[in-house]
């Protein structure tokens, strides 16, 4: 991991209002934290679940990402499913996520997202599906 420059998605959108924050990034998976605080709560006190799936995808999307720009096809690669399992409840700490290729071809790639505590306890664990996308111009 780490070949891309984890700089190239600092702060970006909605990753920057939740605080995500790469520390890894290539073709072969990212690597990532989040420090979770009462912004990230629902109603009673623990991370949303929203938090979990959107951190999923971004992490997921940058992978799939950074593997077309090392596999010389270019373009994107955006999200067509995601499915999140929420397993353990935190309300602060920092969450690590890190990202697995499961599949990656052509037209779509599926990768498997774990986001887990500073003791390694699963928190979460998402497979995202992205759809490749060619980009005007790539």
């Amino acid at each position: 991991m780490g070949t891309n420059d984890s700089a190239e998605f600092a702060g970006k959108g909605l990753d920057g209002i939740l605080g995500l924050e790469f520390t890894e990034v290539s073709g072969d998976g990212v690597r990532g934290t989040l420090t979770i605080g009462p912004d990230h709560h629902q109603p009673f006190g623990i991370v949303h679940g929203g938090v979990y799936c959107a951190v999923a995808e971004s992490a997921a999307s940058v992978s799939g990402y950074c593997w077309l720009q090392e596999q010389g096809t270019g373009g994107t690669a955006v999200g067509a499913n995601n499915s999140t399992d929420f397993l353990r409840s935190v309300s602060e700490g920092a969450v690590n996520v890190t990202t697995t290729p499961i599949h990656r071809g052509r037209r779509q790639q599926l990768w498997q997202v774990d986001m887990t505590d500073d003791d390694g306890r699963l928190l979460a664990q998402s497979r995202v599906r992205l759809q490749n996308i060619e980009l005007p111009g790539s």
